[in-house]
């Protein structure tokens, strides 16, 4: 059965974008992006692929799956379609489909939605976020990979947005950068 992978941004503090959404603090530190475009290139918004050298992102995923807020920064700056090397599954109630073409809308109970995907032939999948979606997604999590940032701001965007309920996940990796960013992958326990 494919996985369900949240691959995420997060500062020390559990956030992984501001209050207002944005996640432009975050910088692109030099090692990090190395380690990105080796070993998690399909996570790079394909726009940037030549940018990075990128020729064809190879790598554990077929699909993703991420929130309205999380689509909305692309759309910002004309970008529709911003991961076109995965079939694309936006949530969302508001967008019209016939407007967004590039990626698949859906307007159903998440859970449900992502069970299904998993039981499909495929790859692993990426739930690129955002915080209310990962909340909903977080009994589906079959692996968790933090690029922990060395940064404490406050308040923002939670990591997970849901009531209080505990989930354990078993430590399987940990790879930290010059940088200071360290990139912790963890198993559901």
């Amino acid at each position: 059965m494919r996985k369900l992978v949240y691959y995420v941004a997060s500062t020390l503090d559990g956030f992984i974008a501001a209050p207002d959404g944005s996640a432009d603090f975050f910088p692109l530190e030099p090692d990090v992006l190395e380690h990105l475009v080796a070993s998690w290139p399909q996570t790079l918004p394909t726009f940037t692929h030549e940018r990075f050298g990128i020729d064809r992102p190879a790598g554990r995923f077929d699909a993703v799956v991420m929130g309205r807020a999380t689509y909305d920064p692309g759309l910002a700056i004309g970008v529709t379609s911003p991961y076109a090397h995965l079939t694309q599954y936006v949530f969302s109630r508001s967008l019209p489909p016939a407007d967004y073409p590039d990626v698949q809308l859906v307007d159903a109970d998440p859970v449900e939605f992502v069970r299904e995907l998993k039981r499909r032939d495929g790859g692993d999948i990426w739930l690129a976020g955002g915080g209310q979606l990962a909340g909903q997604l977080l009994p589906e999590v079959d692996e968790l990979v933090v690029k922990l940032n060395p940064f404490l701001i406050g308040r923002g965007v939670p990591i997970v947005d849901r009531e209080f309920d505990p989930r354990r996940f078993r430590l399987v990796e940990t790879r930290p950068f010059d940088s200071g960013v360290v990139v912790l992958r963890y198993l559901a326990a």
